[in-house]
């Protein structure tokens, strides 16, 4: 059988999937997620040798894991490691001039932008940015919850 629409699901009040992401320089990754998207730190675990282990960033209200590329057992790496970025991130932002006003931050910290603002034939408004070692983030209006 197959369902054609829409289908009711439950709804949560917190977030259920954690989007996690390797650097092989994740303190430095983790001061330009600062600078570049309002990045707020929750958590950073060091490991004895100072790289991190695992940390937990709030961006647009959403955490995001991540850790430096140190050990085989996940596996997920920098996109600067493998000259490909096989994932990325897409944040919702509340409106136009939210999207406009972070796109204007990321270019004050000198992100590179690989696709300019736009407005989407699927409503959306939003730019997206390559972080310090080439992953892409995107913002934008589009929220997949009410298409």
């Amino acid at each position: 059988m197959r369902y054609h629409g829409r289908m009711e699901t439950l709804i949560t009040t917190r977030q259920t999937i954690y989007p996690a992401v390797r650097y092989l320089e994740a303190h430095a990754a983790i001061d330009w997620l600062e600078r570049a998207f309002g990045a707020e730190r929750h958590v950073v675990y060091d490991t004895p040798d100072g790289k991190v282990a695992h940390a937990q960033v709030r961006v647009a209200g959403n955490l995001v894991m991540l850790g430096d590329n140190q050990s085989s057992d996940y596996p997920v790496r920098s996109a600067q490691e493998t000259g490909v970025a096989t994932g990325g991130f897409y944040i919702v932002l509340p409106d136009a001039a939210a999207v406009d006003a972070m796109h204007a931050r990321a270019v004050a910290a000198g992100a590179r932008i690989h696709r300019e603002l736009n407005d989407t034939d699927y409503g959306s408004h939003e730019f997206g940015a390559l972080d310090l070692e080439g992953h892409p983030w995107s913002f934008g209006t589009y929220d997949p919850e009410t298409a």
